[in-house]
């Protein structure tokens, strides 16, 4: 049997992380491959993964056709319904697939809209044999085809268009929720990445600071501009403060101040645990 694989395809949707990887594998090699894998002609659009395992240890498998694809879009959007049905894709994975839906969608009926005439467009699904995909015009909508509220579906979408790579990698990891993640994504890429790296405290510390700048009304600034105020905290996080007058100043430094006091006795207690646990183990 002769099977296609279509790179472009097999990386539409999101991989398995290692340990769902293994799980499978461990489930093909005791039970069998369960599921067939489906094709359309002899391209593999469903059980990449599943393929991969089974030819790496000789494992049999079955397949099914799905002929009813007239192109590669059908495909991208059986693939999007076929994972939003399944209860193991995480919310954010499930905006994302939304987005990508609505993306599909859009362009196909921007194309149909100027190529063909209204007649056409009005029964184009009818004369393909395939019923129209939803559309999805509002976030409402796409909340309803992703499954997920409508303020996560804006919150998804600012991360896809704003977040540094590093961010979303984030989000997609369970390191930093979908609602700390967005306000993460106000800050200038090079910012997210920093908090990123600093791991799941300093993000968290990062959309506090956001969250608490726009309650004040001075959302965050997207780049550096000449004469700001710089205040630094720890010799890690660094906030930009426009010139706007020294009431705004003055709030920022006060939270500043909690935060970074915090910051001091939590360390202290954890060098205090430390020569704790160092007696300890001399004692011993």
């Amino acid at each position: 049997m002769n099977i296609v694989i279509n790179e472009e395809l097999r990386a539409y949707i999101d991989p398995l992380t290692a340990n769902e990887y293994a799980a499978l594998e461990r489930s093909i090699l005791a039970e069998g491959c369960r599921d067939a894998l489906v094709l359309w002609g002899d391209m593999l659009i469903d059980g990449h993964n599943r393929y991969a395992i089974c030819q790496k240890h000789g494992v049999e498998f079955k397949t099914v056709q799905n002929a009813k694809f007239s192109t590669l879009d059908d495909v991208q959007l059986w693939m999007i319904d076929n994972h939003l049905a399944r209860r193991s894709v995480s919310d954010f994975q499930r905006g994302v697939l939304a987005l990508r839906k609505k993306e599909i969608i859009s362009a196909r009926a921007g194309a149909l809209q100027e190529n063909a005439p209204a007649a056409v467009l009005e029964n184009a699904d009818a004369a393909s044999g395939a019923p129209a995909p939803a559309r999805l015009n509002t976030r409402e909508d796409l909340a309803r085809a992703a499954g997920i509220s409508s303020n996560t579906i804006g919150q998804i979408e600012k991360i896809t268009k704003t977040a540094a790579p590093e961010l979303v990698a984030a989000v997609r990891a369970g390191t930093i929720s979908i609602n700390a993640a967005a306000a993460v994504a106000s800050l200038p890429t090079s910012e997210q990445a920093a908090a990123v790296a600093g791991g799941r405290k300093e993000l968290q510390q990062a959309a506090k600071l956001v969250r608490e700048m726009k309650a004040s009304g001075k959302p965050p600034k997207p780049a550096k501009e000449q004469g700001d105020a710089v205040v630094e905290l720890d010799s890690d996080a660094v906030v930009e403060v426009g010139g706007h007058g020294g009431a705004d100043v003055a709030l920022l430094n006060r939270k500043i101040s909690e935060l970074a006091a915090e910051n001091t006795a939590l360390k202290e207690q954890v060098a205090m645990l430390t020569a704790a646990l160092e007696d300890a183990r001399k004692a011993a």
